[in-house]
């Protein structure tokens, strides 16, 4: 029994080995944040994005993914539609480093290695972390609190992706994150003394929109696609 099970495994170790295929590349694009501060459009890119992706493409259907992405968030009450807001007239930026990682869902199969040109509508969650620096609002101007965090959220993305030449994928994406904090704007300090700076809805959480295109370049065996 021992043994069989060492070829078992053998077996599906040399399987897994030539299953494998990735892509490695580039997203670029734009982010905007939609929270307490600044406008509340869903997509309204307003600020740069860019950073690198890596995807394990475990079948046709299916792709383990990670990316880190940077861009500094930046909202406006006066591109707001809200006349509050306007009056208002708070503005913040602060820059963040974001990592994801989770598994994309192509609509159709997506087999690279099939010799003709494929395309797919696809969707991407999983779990991201960004790091971003803390700050609060003082007399209507951010100032910084000398300390950083960082905020977990869940990546939702909804793209559209299509090989061309003979090793490139080209796609373009719209993703939100929810975050579970309300402080990237800097609306609510982690600070208690601080508390009397605290301003907005407090039982809403951020969010942040990553609009863009991915480049990424194909490499690895022929998948044999075993046990899928």
């Amino acid at each position: 029994m021992r043994y069989l099970t060492i070829i078992i495994v053998s077996v599906l170790s040399v399987c897994s080995s030539y299953s494998q295929i990735n892509e490695i590349g580039v997203f670029i694009g734009g982010s905007n944040f939609i929270g307490d501060v600044g406008a509340t459009d869903y997509i309204s890119p307003n600020q740069l994005a860019i950073g690198g992706i890596y995807k394990w493409n475990r079948s046709p259907r299916h792709s383990y993914r990670v990316s880190l992405i940077f861009t500094d968030l930046k909202g406006l009450d006066s591109k707001s539609d809200d006349p509050r807001r306007i009056q208002r007239n708070y503005d913040f930026s602060t820059k963040i480093t974001e990592f994801s990682a989770g598994m994309e869902f192509t609509f159709f199969d997506f087999d690279l290695h099939s010799g003709k040109k494929v395309a797919t509508p696809y969707l991407y969650s999983g779990i991201s972390v960004a790091h971003h620096d803390d700050s609060y609002f003082l007399n209507g101007v951010q100032t910084s609190e000398n300390t950083s965090s960082w905020a977990f959220g869940i990546p939702m993305a909804l793209g559209f992706k299509a090989n061309f030449l003979d090793s490139f994928v080209l796609g373009i994406e719209v993703g939100a994150r929810y975050t579970f904090t309300d402080n990237l704007e800097g609306n609510y300090p982690k600070d208690s003394a601080k508390q009397p700076y605290r301003f907005g809805n407090l039982n809403n959480n951020d969010w942040y929109m990553f609009t863009g295109i991915t480049l990424t370049y194909t490499f690895g065996e022929n998948p044999c696609y075993c046990g899928n």
